[in-house]
């Protein structure tokens, strides 16, 4: 396989690992959202945000894509009055996850689009080699 070709592909995948591993955490994200702690004390789930970051593979000289960390997202807690909630403080408010669904779901989409087109980079060049090596046998 030519290096362009394998380059293509190496980075390809390394969009599609990345990509995969940020929708992860947003899953996980909207699955905390509800979420309390067990006691007024306790904090609740803290929104999750992937960190990413260009890695030079030295082999080829490419630009890969990597998650490199997860680091929470320091933004304050929703308060909700619940008075007879058991997390609830001595005002009666329990404090709930910093994750607006909208925004989980608004970044997954975005994550998806970007899934699919290091997919279709991947299929494009499959497509090409198939029709190259097609015509290096006629």
């Amino acid at each position: 396989m030519p290096d362009n070709v394998s380059e293509t592909l190496q980075i390809a995948a390394a969009g599609l690992r990345a990509q995969s591993s940020r929708m992860r955490i947003i899953a996980e994200n909207l699955a905390n959202a509800s979420s309390t702690g067990r006691t007024p004390e306790e904090d609740p789930y803290r929104r999750q945000m992937p960190i990413f970051r260009a890695e030079l593979d030295r082999a080829t000289g490419a630009q890969l894509v990597r998650m490199n960390d997860v680091r929470p997202d320091e933004s304050e807690f929703r308060l909700v009055h619940e008075p007879g909630h058991p997390a609830a403080n001595a005002d009666g408010y329990v404090r709930y996850p910093n994750v607006s669904s909208l925004v989980e779901l608004m970044d997954m989409r975005e994550a998806q689009r970007s899934y699919e087109a290091n997919m279709n980079m991947v299929e494009g060049t499959r497509r090409m080699m198939e029709r190259t090596l097609d015509l290096l046998r006629r």
